[in-house]
């Protein structure tokens, strides 16, 4: 797979990114059925396919319960990784809270660096609640990270965004990267992506498959590109869907079954070679 860089930051990542939030929760999440969470060598063996099958990127979170704790403890070659974290949510006792305060933005950037053993974070995205522009517009967690980013302690930051108004409100506040839901039966924040590409920022796609409801995902009528043939497969369906979106940098996938993570990266593989990217 070729990397794609991140904005203009020197940050190249995989077509594919994986998603840890089932490294470290189980509780509180909209999968389609319960699963337990990965034993130790469970986490270092899919963090070594990863690697193998050329992934780079790491998305994780507080909110993500134990996933950065397990990281921190587990992978290895922290320089190899691209790491992805959030403020603003935690989850605790099977409950979040957000706090976009700047001592709160601080804490939660130190508590990353310690719980995953490096002295600086590749991406730091406000993880929302919902109300985007305020939170960009009235709280202090946009200007803390701008300053944690001039200090070099973060190299790109960006918003896990739920809303158009602001996705295109932090590119406009100088984000490097928004992280955007975007499938198939969900195109709201086509706008977003389009920005993105004229703007050369970053697009980190969530919910490609729709939390894991692909049989309620409504495929596109008509083949999203000339060059990619129609499939009746619903996951190469949404990712023929999202990938022929210029702007895209990186669609996250938050899964812990090997076999799923092999056939996501080949069939990735296979559009992105029809696209000819």
């Amino acid at each position: 797979m070729k990397y794609r860089e991140i904005a203009q930051t020197g940050i190249m990542v995989s077509p594919l990114g994986l998603g840890t939030v089932k490294f470290g929760r189980n509780q509180g999440v909209k999968y389609p059925s319960r699963f337990e969470l990965p034993n130790d060598q469970q986490v270092r063996e899919l963090l070594a396919l990863s690697r193998d099958l050329g992934i780079n990127l790491l998305d994780t979170a507080p909110a993500y319960g134990l996933s950065e704790q397990r990281l921190g403890q587990l992978m290895t070659n922290r320089h190899d990784w691209v790491i992805e974290t959030k403020v603003g949510e935690d989850f605790n006792e099977g409950a979040s809270s957000f706090d976009f305060t700047a001592k709160g933005t601080h804490a939660s950037v130190e508590r990353s660096l310690q719980l995953l053993k490096t002295d600086y974070l590749d991406m730091v995205l406000i993880h929302s609640d919902g109300d985007d522009q305020r939170i960009l517009e009235e709280e202090d967690v946009l200007d803390c990270l701008l300053d944690l980013r001039q200090a070099g302690k973060v190299r790109a930051i960006g918003i896990s965004s739920k809303t158009v108004q602001g996705g295109l409100l932090a590119f406009a506040k100088d984000c490097d990267v928004v992280m955007s839901c975007y499938n198939p039966s969900y195109q709201d924040e086509l706008p977003v992506l389009q920005a993105a590409a004229q703007q050369q920022r970053g697009i980190l796609v969530k919910k490609a498959f729709a939390s894991g409801h692909l049989d309620q995902l409504q495929m596109a009528n008509s083949t999203p590109h000339a060059n990619l043939p129609k499939t009746d497969h619903p996951i190469e369906a949404a990712l023929q869907f999202i990938f022929s979106q210029q702007g895209v940098s990186s669609i996250i996938l938050g899964t812990i079954n090997p076999e799923h993570l092999c056939e996501n990266v080949q069939l990735t593989e296979k559009i992105l070679c029809q696209l000819g990217d």
